[in-house]
C-alpha cells in the first residue's frame, strides 16, 4: 500500500465536445481498458433527437472528471489534464480538481490558467494577533 491521494472536482469543457471531436480520445469513456490509466475521464452526455428518419442519439462531452479508482496514487495528476486540454484545442476548460493527500497538511488543487495546468498550493496566513492578550 502506498500514499493516497483523494481527488474531487470536475472540469466543464465549454463548447462541449462533439462526438467526432473525442470518440478515439483515450479519455473516452468507452476506450478505457486499464483500471487506473488515465486517472481522467470524460463525462458524455446522450440526447435524443428527432429526426426524419427517426431519433438520433446525440452524445457530447461536458466536463473532465476523476474517475472512481480504489487507493489512487497521484502521478503526474497535472500532466495528464494538460495533455486532455491539449488533445482539445478551442475549447476551454473551467473548474479545478481538489485535491487531499494522507497527511493533514497536503492540500493542494489543479486549474486551467491561460491554456495551461497548473498546480495551486495554499497559503497559511496568522491572523494578526495585535490586541491579544
Amino acid at each position: 500500500m502506498g500514499y493516497t491521494t483523494h481527488v474531487r472536482g470536475e472540469f466543464t469543457i465549454e463548447p462541449p465536445l462533439t462526438w467526432p471531436e473525442f470518440k478515439d480520445s483515450r479519455f473516452a469513456p468507452d476506450n478505457i481498458t486499464s483500471s487506473y490509466d488515465p486517472s481522467l475521464v470524460l463525462r458524455v452526455s446522450e440526447e435524443s433527437v428527432d429526426t426524419d428518419e427517426g431519433p438520433l442519439l446525440k452524445r457530447t462531452a461536458t466536463a473532465l472528471v476523476m474517475r472512481e479508482i480504489d487507493e489512487y496514487r497521484e502521478r503526474g495528476l497535472v500532466d495528464e489534464v494538460q495533455a486532455a486540454v491539449d488533445s482539445f484545442p478551442g475549447h476551454t476548460f473551467t473548474g479545478r480538481l481538489e485535491c487531499e493527500g494522507e497527511e493533514n497538511t497536503d492540500l493542494w488543487r489543479v486549474i486551467v490558467r491561460d491554456g495551461r495546468a497548473v498546480r495551486i498550493e495554499p497559503r497559511i496566513v496568522w491572523p494578526d494577533e495585535e490586541g491579544e492578550a
